[in-house]
């Protein structure tokens, strides 16, 4: 017995010596200080029969950790493993941008048995390189890590799923995660009714050079919360690098103003694979300026995401919650919280 404060120390250790390239491993379990709320443990969830248990069953997740969405992303972990059959085979990839060992004690208490790794996102990455955008949250280095998701995943990660924090998911998430991407680098719903004008400036549509970047595509938003991708043809591809330089063309002539979405629609938009929208259904934190509630889209649906201002967990709190927002409060895990699975 005297011999594990020496192992808790040394455990310590290893994760703040553990670097991007092979990520860090479950810790030492601990109470989470008052710093980072406090969550409910969550049910165990385990592996059906027909589950397999092969590095090609593994399904894999990126989501950036952030400690003031850690309350969304323990409720988008906890929905993502309640509703998936083979719960055992999915594993977690989280980013963040430093060591907060708080955040990490409380994932490993939450969710004891959990499959994840987590990598430092280095802020350095897209330093001067972030555009001003019309809400702060956009701006934040986080917010532009899927952007450098191939190089900073192992190479044994094939494909991955990334997913925001500020959504929860109500079908298994298998039945997206094996969409056949017919040779494209990237799976998303898209949303062709949508006014793809307004994602860009009248700079941009007015210089015919810049507008020509869609000549022979048929360019339709789709909402970077929500995709699966093709590691090694992004690396193959050098994306990262087309994303970056239409960042550049922004930080010289203002020509879009929604933070990392627009230059992936630069880079993408009319050459996806387009899923079906049940898998985003997106919006439901209202714009970006004021986040006013939003009634769902009809039609099935398998993932709600509160993308815009409004954020459920702060409404829920604020006690005056849009309709949309009940339907997540089932998997919030905090503390306090009365709205719970499981007591």
């Amino acid at each position: 017995m005297a011999s594990l404060p020496l192992l808790g120390f040394l455990s310590l250790l290893l994760l703040i010596t553990s670097t991007a390239t092979t990520g860090i491993r479950h810790a030492i379990i601990r109470k989470p200080s008052s710093d980072v709320p406090i969550f409910r443990e969550a049910p165990a969830f385990r592996n059906g029969d027909i589950c397999g248990s092969s590095a090609s069953d593994r399904i894999h997740i990126a989501m950036t950790l952030d400690a003031n969405y850690l309350r969304g992303t323990m409720a988008a972990v906890l929905s993502i493993l309640q509703h998936s059959t083979c719960p055992d085979n999915v594993e977690f990839h989280f980013l963040w941008r430093k060591y907060e060992p708080e955040v990490l004690v409380s994932i490993n208490s939450t969710f004891p048995y959990l499959n994840f790794r987590v990598y430092r996102f280095h802020s350095d990455r897209v330093r001067g390189k972030i555009s001003k955008s019309i809400r702060q949250a956009l701006d934040q280095p986080l917010n532009y890590a899927r952007i450098y998701l191939a190089d900073i995943l192992p190479a044994d990660v094939k494909r991955v799923l990334y997913l925001d924090s500020d959504l929860v998911v109500v079908d298994d998430i298998a039945k997206l995660w094996e969409v056949d991407l017919e040779g494209k680098v990237l799976a998303a719903p898209e949303y062709c009714h949508a006014n793809f004008t307004k994602y860009f400036t009248d700079l941009f549509w007015s210089d015919k050079g810049l507008a020509s970047t869609f000549d022979g595509r048929q360019p339709c938003y789709f909402n970077t919360g929500v995709m699966v991708v093709d590691v090694d043809k992004w690396r193959q591809g050098e994306y990262t690098q087309k994303v970056e330089e239409w960042m550049a063309v922004q930080k010289q002539n203002r020509i879009y103003t929604l933070g990392s979405l627009p230059p992936f629609l630069l880079v993408l938009a009319g050459n996806i694979k387009a899923v079906n929208h049940r898998w985003n259904q997106h919006g439901l934190g209202g714009d970006n300026l004021e986040g006013r509630c939003r009634s769902l889209q009809p039609g099935p649906i398998s993932l709600l995401h509160w993308s815009g201002k409004g954020k459920p967990w702060l409404r829920l709190d604020s006690r005056k919650p849009c309709i949309v927002d009940n339907l997540w409060a089932p998997y919030d895990l905090y503390g306090s919280s009365i709205n719970s699975l499981e007591e």
